[in-house]
C-alpha cells in the first residue's frame, strides 16, 4: 500500500491540521524538516510565547481543526530533575494532562514521546511495551506520570518510549564525543549501562509511519517502543563516534561509580522493538545511522 492509499484510509496526516509542539527542539526539528520534506504544512508552539503548563494556553492553540498533535517538548535534564522535580513533573506530567485532556475534547490524535527511564534498568531482556513502570530517578516518575496522563485521558494516542536520542544539531552524546574526540587524547566513558541509540530523524520518520498505518489507540494500545536496532553500551557507542572523528583519541571504558552523576542511570534499558517492528519493520541498526550523521557533521 503506497502513502496516498494510507492516507486515505487512516487521514489523520493530511494537508491540513498538524500542530507541532516545540518545533525547536532536537526531535521538534527533525519533525519539522519532516514535514516539510513531504510538503505538510503545519502550525508551531513554541516556548514561551507558548506555555504548555497554562491550561488557559492548550486550551486556546490545540483547536477543532487540529487532526494531529505532536508533543516534542519535554523537561529533559535528567540530572536538574534531581533537584527540580516539581517543575520537571509539572511540564512532563501535569502539562501533558492537558494536552491529552485536549486533544481529546476536540478529537485530535497525540502524539507524545516517553522514555526507557520509567523502567528500572534491572533486566536482562529488553523491556517490552506493558513492562510495569519503575523509575529510579526523578525524570523517569516525571515522565512515567505523562504517560499515565495521555492514558487516562482516553485520547487517540502513541505514547513512543525511546533512548539515547541525538541528532546533527542540539545537544546531544553524539556532538559532544565528537567534540571531545578532537579536544583530548583520551575519553573515559561508562561501560556499563546498556541500552539503544536512537537518531531523531529516524525516530520521527518512523512515527509518522506507525500514525499513518493506523498505530493510534486510546489508552496504552497506544504505546511503542521506537528506537533504532541493535543495542550498545555508551562505551562502545563512544568509541564507534571517536573513530570515525579522531581514531587517535583513545575511549577508555569505566564504571558508573567512576563516572558519578546526580541522577541514577538504568544499567540495563533496552527497549523491546517487536510491536513496533510488526507494523514498520526491521529498524535500521544503530551503527548504520550514526554512521550517517557522524558523515554529515564531518561535511558540514
Amino acid at each position: 500500500m503506497d502513502r496516498h492509499q494510507l492516507r486515505e484510509q487512516n487521514p489523520v496526516i493530511d494537508d491540513r491540521g498538524v500542530l507541532l509542539v516545540s518545533p525547536d527542539g532536537m526531535l521538534g526539528r527533525a519533525w519539522k524538516e519532516l514535514l516539510a520534506a513531504r510538503r505538510i504544512p503545519h502550525d508551531e508552539l513554541i516556548f514561551p510565547a507558548f506555555d504548555m503548563t497554562k491550561r488557559d494556553q492548550v486550551d486556546r492553540a490545540v483547536s477543532e481543526r487540529h487532526r494531529l498533535v505532536v508533543n516534542c517538548a519535554a523537561f529533559t535534564d535528567v540530572d536538574g530533575s534531581e533537584q527540580r522535580e516539581t517543575e520537571a513533573l509539572l511540564v512532563n506530567g501535569t502539562a501533558v494532562g492537558y494536552l491529552a485532556e485536549r486533544c481529546r475534547a476536540v478529537g485530535a490524535t497525540l502524539v507524545h514521546y516517553s522514555t526507557d527511564y520509567v523502567f528500572d534498568g534491572r533486566a536482562t531482556a529488553p523491556y517490552p511495551v506493558d513492562a510495569p513502570y519503575d523509575p529510579v530517578n526523578a525524570y523517569g516518575r516525571t515522565k512515567a506520570e505523562g504517560e499515565l496522563r495521555v492514558f487516562e485521558s482516553g485520547v487517540r494516542n502513541l505514547v513512543v518510549r525511546t533512548s539515547w536520542l541525538y541528532a546533527p544539531w542540539g545537544n546531544n552524546f553524539v556532538r559532544t564525543i565528537v567534540r571531545l574526540s578532537r579536544e583530548r587524547p583520551e575519553l573515559p566513558v561508562v561501560n556499563d549501562q546498556r541500552g539503544r541509540p536512537s537518531s531523531s530523524e529516524s525516530l520521527a520518520a518512523a512515527t509518522f509511519e506507525l500514525v499513518e498505518r493506523g498505530a493510534a489507540a486510546p489508552g496504552r494500545a497506544g504505546a511503542f517502543h521506537v528506537t533504532d536496532g541493535g543495542e550498545c553500551t555508551w562505551f562502545e557507542f563512544a568509541t564507534r563516534i571517536a573513530a570515525a572523528t579522531n581514531p587517535g583519541c583513545r575511549v577508555l571504558p569505566c564504571t558508573s561509580e567512576q563516572f558519578p552523576r546526580l541522577a541514577k542511570r538504568p544499567a540495563y534499558s533496552v527497549l523491546d522493538l517487536a510491536k513496533c517492528e510488526g507494523l514498520l519493520g526491521p529498524r535500521p541498526h544503530w551503527t548504520r545511522s550514526v554512521d550517517a550523521v557522524l558523515a554529515r557533521l564531518a561535511s558540514a
